[in-house]
C-alpha cells in the first residue's frame, strides 16, 4: 500500500538547499555564457562495488522523486542566497521560477546493480539538471548502502525475520530512511515509529533492561509487562541470570509466552541452552530473538542455532562497514548548441586514478543464461540489440517534470527479493569476491 493511500504525510520541506554551493555557481556561470539551456544528460553510476560485495541494491528512488518535486526556491531561500552573495540577481530570478521539467529514467527501486550500471538518468537543460546532483546522490548513496547491507543480512538469515532497530545509532532523520531501505532489502519490521508512520512499515518493540531494573526484582518486571502486553509478549531475559529469568518468564506467562530476547553473551551457546530449557518447561512454541551488535557474519554464524528472529542496529544503519555506495552523477551527453533539436554529443571526463567515465546516453539490460539466471549486465549506447530488447532495466520515473512511477514500498521489497533470486547462487556468499556477474559495454550511435 502506498503512503498516499493511507493519508499519511508524504510532503517534505523544500530540498532546494540540500545541495553544494558549486551547483549554483555553475548555474550562474552557465547563464552568463548562454549554455544553461543546452539539453543535457546526466547519469548516476558507481565505478566499483564496496570491497567484497557481489552486487548493489537500488534504494531511495521514491525519496528522490519526493525531493525533485520539492526542489523549490521560496522567498526565504532566495533571501539567504542574496544575503550571502552566492548568486547574482539574474540567477535569483531564474531560481525563483525553478521547476524541474525534464525526464528521469532509472533502475526501479529494489533492483540490483553492478559497476557501470546507469542507475539513474536525468535529462533536461543543463541548468535544471545540474542543481539536482547533490540531493540525488545523498539519497541514493545512503539508502542503497543500507539496502545492500540489509540484503546480505536477509540472505544470511534465510527464512528467519529481521528486525531493524538502529534508530539510536544514527541521525534521527537518517534513521527513518535507514528503516525504509532495510525494509526494501528484506527486513520484516522496524522499531522506529517515525518509519512506521511515514512508510507504513510494520513496527515492533517491548522493553529494555531499564524496565527490569526499574522494578524491585525481575519477577515484578515480567508480571507488569505480561499484564500490560499479554502473554504473547517478548521478555528480555539477560538482565541478571538467564536460566533463572527463563524459568520465571514461563512461570508467569505460561507456555503461551510469545518470545524471549537474548542481548548479550555467547549467543550460539546461550540460544541452545534457552531452547532446551523452554522445551523442558513446556514452552515449545516460545520463540527466541537475539540482538547484540549483529551483522551478516554473526547472523550467518547463528544459522545452526535455535534462533527465530534477529534484531540488528548499528551494523545495519552504518552499511555494515560501507556507509556509502560511492555513486557519482556525471554529464555524459549534451547538445551541440542551445538550438532546439540540436543533436547530442557524448562527453566524458578523462583522468588518471580510475576516475574516468564513459560518454553517451546509455541503456542497460541483463542477459540471462540458459537456466534463466543473470549472466551479464550489458550497458550500451545507441540501438538496443533485439536479443536484449525485453530485458531492459531502466524505467521512466519522471516525464516532463511529472512523477509517473510512484509505487508502494512493498513493490520495491518484492522486486528486490525477485532480483536477488535471479542472480547466480554465489551472490549470497559472504566471502570476498568480485561482482557476481560482469558488466559488458556495447558502443554505438551518438549521444542521442
Amino acid at each position: 500500500m502506498n503512503t498516499a493511500d493511507l493519508g499519511l504525510p508524504v510532503d517534505v520541506p523544500s530540498t532546494a538547499l540540500f545541495t553544494d554551493q558549486y551547483e549554483l555557481t555553475m548555474l550562474r556561470a552557465a547563464l552568463k555564457a548562454g549554455t544553461a539551456e543546452r539539453r543535457s544528460v546526466f547519469e548516476v553510476f558507481t565505478r566499483r562495488l564496496p570491497d567484497g560485495r557481489r552486487y548493489g541494491v537500488v534504494a531511495g528512488t521514491g525519496r528522490v522523486l519526493d525531493a525533485v518535486e520539492n526542489f523549490r526556491f521560496d522567498a526565504g531561500v532566495l533571501r539567504f542566497l542574496r544575503e550571502r552573495d552566492i548568486v547574482d540577481e539574474e540567477t535569483l530570478d531564474w531560481l525563483a521560477g525553478y521547476r524541474f521539467s525534464g525526464d528521469i529514467w532509472g533502475y526501479p527501486e529494489g533492483e540490483v546493480y553492478f559497476p557501470g550500471s546507469p542507475i539513474m538518468r536525468v535529462e533536461g537543460t543543463f541548468g535544471e539538471c545540474v542543481l539536482l546532483e547533490t540531493v540525488i546522490l545523498s539519497i541514493l548513496n545512503h539508502d542503497s548502502a543500507i539496502a545492500a547491507a540489509a540484503s546480505r543480512m536477509a540472505s544470511a538469515a534465510g527464512d528467519r525475520p529481521l528486525i531493524e532497530m538502529g534508530a539510536r545509532r544514527t541521525h534521527e532523520l537518517a534513521a527513518v530512511a535507514a528503516a525504509r531501505s532495510a525494509y526494501v532489502g528484506g527486513f520484516a519490521t522496524t522499531s522506529d515509529l517515525a518509519a512506521g508512520f511515514r512508510y507504513n512499515i510494520p513496527t515492533v518493540g517491548t522493553s529494555a533492561h531499564a524496565f527490569t531494573l526499574l522494578h524491585d526484582n525481575e519477577r515484578d518486571a515480567f508480571q507488569a509487562q505480561v499484564k500490560a502486553l499479554g502473554r504473547d509478549t517478548t521478555l528480555l531475559v539477560d538482565t541478571y541470570d538467564v536460566a533463572e529469568a527463563v524459568r520465571t518468564a514461563v512461570e508467569i506467562a505460561g507456555p503461551e509466552l510469545g518470545a524471549v530476547r537474548i542481548d548479550s553473551g555467547d549467543l550460539l551457546l546461550v540460544a541452545h541452552r534457552v531452547r532446551q530449557q523452554l522445551d523442558e518447561l513446556g514452552a515449545t512454541d516460545t520463540k527466541i530473538v537475539v540482538t547484540s551488535d549483529l551483522d551478516e557474519y554473526a547472523i550467518a554464524s547463528l544459522a545452526a542455532a535455535p534462533v527465530d528472529a534477529y534484531g540488528v542496529g548499528t551494523q545495519l544503519v552504518t552499511g555494515s562497514g560501507h556507509p556509502t555506495a560511492s555513486m557519482v552523477y556525471k554529464l555524459v551527453a549534451r547538445a551541440e548548441s542551445g538550438a532546439e533539436g540540436a543533436p547530442l554529443v557524448p562527453v566524458a571526463k578523462k583522468s588518471s586514478g580510475g576516475k574516468t567515465s564513459i560518454g553517451g546516453r546509455k541503456w542497460a539490460a541483463r542477459r540471462l543464461d540458459s537456466y534463466g539466471y543473470a549472466e551479464a549486465e550489458v550497458v550500451g549506447t545507441g540501438p538496443v540489440p533485439d536479443a536484449l530488447a525485453d530485458r531492459q532495466l531502466l524505467v521512466e520515473l519522471v516525464k516532463g517534470g511529472e512523477v509517473v512511477a510512484r509505487e508502494p514500498l512493498d513493490a520495491a521489497r518484492d522486486r528486490h527479493a525477485a532480483a536477488r533470486a535471479n542472480l547466480p547462487l554465489s551472490a549470497t556468499q559472504l566471502s570476498r569476491g568480485e561482482p557476481v556477474i560482469p558488466t559488458e559495454y556495447v558502443h554505438g550511435g551518438s549521444g542521442s
